[in-house]
Order: structure tokens, then C-alpha cells, then sequence
């Protein structure tokens, strides 16, 4: 497909998302449907999840703890839903799939057994970074090079020179999309006597994965990316070091034993998995990849680079503004776009398109700030992603949203509508209308060190 093609021809979701019907205030008075482009930070649920909770919600009860009839139906109900996520990223019969929070909390349950050294790339979120800084055995971190053929031989030279128990990596830059070659890290990995472990947090929401086919370690993801935003995540991987892993959560449910000076521990799952479980979490993820493994993976990506090549077509031909890339030689990337704009704050480019337009994208330096120094985006930058819910209207009214900023900048009008303050920019004055929802008093603005 030609980008002039791209550029005309309309592309529509693939999925239905529960929040394909909100509408959203513009500064003008006018009411739009929201055009998400930030699933990359948080996507929205699928309508077939959201339905999926409504349906299970009247059984809720406790797991794992009661022989009451709407016990046993959850603890039926969440063991399912265990079995189907560790399918989804094809476990092999040996793994254990251990549900957590998020992603950053699988990780440190990882961390927290992981027998030796780590090795990481300064490529990585800081869910892939930061707790293997606080690992007592160590952790190495490599600069990558400007090429994956060069990266890849600093990680060898690495992986020669000094004993790892892991590497981890990430299955897709959350900054660029971009990504190492997994099946070679793998070999070179293994090869040395290192373990992998995959962070698939921006993968798996873009790109089928599976443990037992690429031979990866372990795996990680979250909910709340894969269109399943109840508060879950989920470890699936081998069970040796986490079975001899101390408790990550000690409390009920994680013991098998119990004395006042001490307790005997169940093996993992349930060893990592102390207290009530969030089985709304768990059943939605359960859902959400049901839902993916349902899509042919040829029309899932076909539909994915579609969008993401209609966008950077766009980009470029915007002089002002810069697309972020990590290495000349990688693979496509997946539906992850990071750009700049020619003397724009990122922060009013986001607010301005939010205000005016009715689109979210991200700005600032993603929670990557290793990264995004090396790509010089020291100031940050803006981030659209597209997925299963994007439609080419949302990346075309991106593009026209982007055109207008520039040409208000131009007139002069910017400064009469936004202002900054304690480093954030805002409307200078807000007219509009919050949405009739209980507890809400007013739109936040607060600071993040992700953003800043």
C-alpha cells in the first residue's frame, strides 16, 4: 500500500472500545468524540471486556477462601482466566502465570528472584530499569549503538566478559516501537548461560508473542495496555527461581503453614499472590486476550502499520516537526509514533490539542529518561500510538490539529489562551463543562516526573 494511497484511503477500528461513544468539551463549546491516541500510557477497555465484567460482577465473591457457592464460582472463574492469559503468550506446560498489579510490579517480583547479575539497555521504561538498580547481585546496563547489528555486539561483548543470570530487554521501545530482534537476544543469552526475561508491556497490545516459540524466559504485561484497564498484570515464565524466590507478598493465601516464629510457603503462584486477588483484573485481561487471540495476526498488523504508516506520512510532511527513531536498521516498528515539534513545548502542543481538538497524546519523556537524553529530547517530546480502536480519522485530525497549531502560533493567539504554570500549561481560562461524574470537582494538573 503507497503512502498516497494511505493518505486518501479511510481505515477503520478494529475493535469496539467501551469509550468509542465519549464525547469531550472543545474551548469553542463544541462536543467531539475523543480520539485516544495515548493507549500506549493506558488504552481504554474493549467494549467486549467492559461487557465481561458487567456480566461476572454479581458472582464476585472471595477466591481462594470460602466454600460458598459464589466463592467457589470465582475461584473457578479466576484460575480460568489464569489459564487463559498464560496461554495467550504460549506458555509451556513447566510455567507458572502469576497475576500482579502491572507490569512494574511483575518485574520486581522478578527482581526479587533472580539468582545472579542483570543485564539491561538504557533503551528501557523505567519498570525495566529501576529495579534492577536495587538488585543485590548487580546490574549492567549497556548503551546501545545506532544500529541493532551494534547493539546486539555490545550485548554480546557484555555477556563474554562478565557472568548474567538475566537479560532483559524490552519487546517494544514505549518511546520509538521500535525493537531488538528477540530470537537473537535469545540466542546470545542462552549461548552464555543467561536467562530472558521480555518486557511486553508495548508488545503484546501491537504483536502476537509466544514463550515457547521464541524461547523467552519470561514475560511480563499489563492490563491496563492491553485494553483491560481493572488493575492487573501478569508473570508467566519458569517456575525453578520462583518457587525459590522468598514470598513478594507475604499474607493469607501465600502460606501453607503458620506458626508465631514461622511459615511454611506455597509454591508460585500462590507463594507471590498474598491477600485478596483482584479477580476483576485477572477475568478482564482474560477477556482482552481472548479478544486478541480471536484477530487474524496478519489484518491485526496489516491494520496497525496501515495506521502508523498514514501517520508518519503525515509527520513528515509537516516542516516543523521531527520523528524520534532509535536505530537505523530495526524492524517495523509497532504503533508507537514520538515526534517533536520546532520550538513548541511539548506540554502546549498536548494541551492545545486536547483543548482544541479533542485528541490525547502524551507529552514529556515517558518514563524512559535514559533514553530520551540519548535521543537528545531533553526538553521531551509529544507521543501518539495507535491501536485496535484507532481509526484513520483519528491520526487525520492529529495531523490538521498539529497544522492548526502552527498556524495560531504564527497569528500570534497562543499566548492570549494558555499560560504556564508551576510548569505545566494550561487554558488561561476553562470554560468547559465537566462531565456529570460523581467526585469530580475539577480537571487535575499535576505534575509527573514522567512528564517533566
Amino acid at each position: 500500500m503507497s503512502l498516497s494511497t494511505l493518505a486518501t484511503e479511510p481505515i477503520e477500528a478494529l475493535l469496539p472500545l467501551a469509550s468509542d461513544e465519549t464525547l469531550v468539551p472543545l474551548l469553542d463549546g463544541r462536543w467531539v468524540r475523543y480520539a485516544n491516541l495515548d493507549g500506549a500510557a493506558s488504552a481504554p477497555a474493549l467494549a467486549s471486556v467492559a461487557a465481561r465484567i458487567a456480566e461476572v460482577t454479581p458472582w464476585y465473591s472471595s477466591v481462594h477462601r470460602g466454600a460458598g457457592y459464589l466463592s467457589q464460582v470465582s475461584t473457578a472463574l479466576y484460575e480460568e482466566a489464569r489459564r487463559t492469559i498464560a496461554a495467550f503468550v504460549g506458555a509451556r506446560e513447566s510455567d507458572v502465570a502469576v497475576i500482579t498489579r502491572n507490569t512494574t510490579d511483575a518485574v520486581n517480583l522478578l527482581a526479587s528472584a533472580v539468582p545472579g547479575r542483570t543485564l539491561v539497555l538504557d533503551v528501557e521504561h523505567h519498570a525495566n530499569l529501576l529495579p534492577w538498580q536495587r538488585s543485590p547481585h548487580g546490574v549492567t546496563v549497556v548503551t546501545g549503538e545506532a544500529t541493532v547489528t551494534g547493539t546486539l555486539a555490545r550485548l554480546e561483548a557484555e555477556l563474554v566478559g562478565r557472568p548474567h543470570a538475566l537479560v532483559a530487554l524490552t519487546g517494544a521501545s514505549n518511546v520509538t516501537g521500535e525493537s531488538l530482534p528477540i530470537d537473537r537476544v535469545v540466542a546470545l543469552a542462552h549461548e552464555h548461560g543467561a536467562r530472558v526475561f521480555v518486557d511486553g508491556a508495548q508488545l503484546l497490545p501491537h504483536r502476537r508473542f509466544s514463550l515457547a516459540s521464541t524461547d523467552v524466559d519470561y514475560v511480563a504485561f499489563s492490563g491496563h495496555k492491553l485494553y483491560a484497564p481493572y488493575g492487573a498484570g501478569a508473570l508467566v515464565g519458569r517456575r525453578d527461581w520462583l518457587d525459590e524466590a522468598p514470598a513478594y507478598l507475604a499474607g493469607g493465601g501465600s502460606v501453607q503453614r503458620v506458626t508465631v516464629q514461622e511459615a511454611t510457603w506455597s509454591p508460585a503462584p500462590a507463594r507471590h499472590e498474598g491477600g485478596t486477588p483482584n479477580l476483576l483484573g485477572a477475568l478482564a485481561i482474560a477477556s482482552a486476550c481472548e479478544a486478541l487471540t480471536a484477530l487474524d495476526p496478519v489484518v491485526w498488523e496489516e491494520h496497525e502499520q496501515a495506521l502508523r504508516q498514514r501517520l508518519v506520512a503525515g509527520l513528515a510532511e509537516i516542516p516543523e516537526v521531527t520523528i524520534a527513531t532509535l536505530w537505523e536498521d530495526s524492524a517495523p516498528p509497532v504503533g508507537v509514533v514520538t515526534f517533536t515539534v520546532e520550538g513548541a513545548d511539548a506540554g502546549l502542543v498536548a494541551t492545545y490539542l486536547s483543548a482544541e481538538h479533542g485528541i490525547g497524546v502524551r507529552d514529556g519523556k515517558f518514563c524512559a529518561h535514559p533514553l530520551v537524553t540519548r535521543l537528545g529530547l531533553v526538553e521531551g517530546a509529544l507521543r501518539a500510538s495507535v491501536g485496535l480502536g484507532t481509526g484513520s480519522e483519528d491520526v487525520d485530525r492529529l495531523l490538521a490539529g498539529l497544522r492548526a497549531f502552527l498556524a495560531a502560533r504564527a497569528a500570534g493567539e497562543l499566548e492570549q489562551r494558555y499560560r504556564l504554570a508551576d510548569g505545566l500549561w494550561g487554558l488561561a481560562e476553562d470554560p468547559r463543562p465537566l462531565p456529570r461524574i460523581a467526585g469530580l470537582a475539577e480537571l487535575a494538573r499535576t505534575a509527573s516526573s514522567c512528564r517533566g
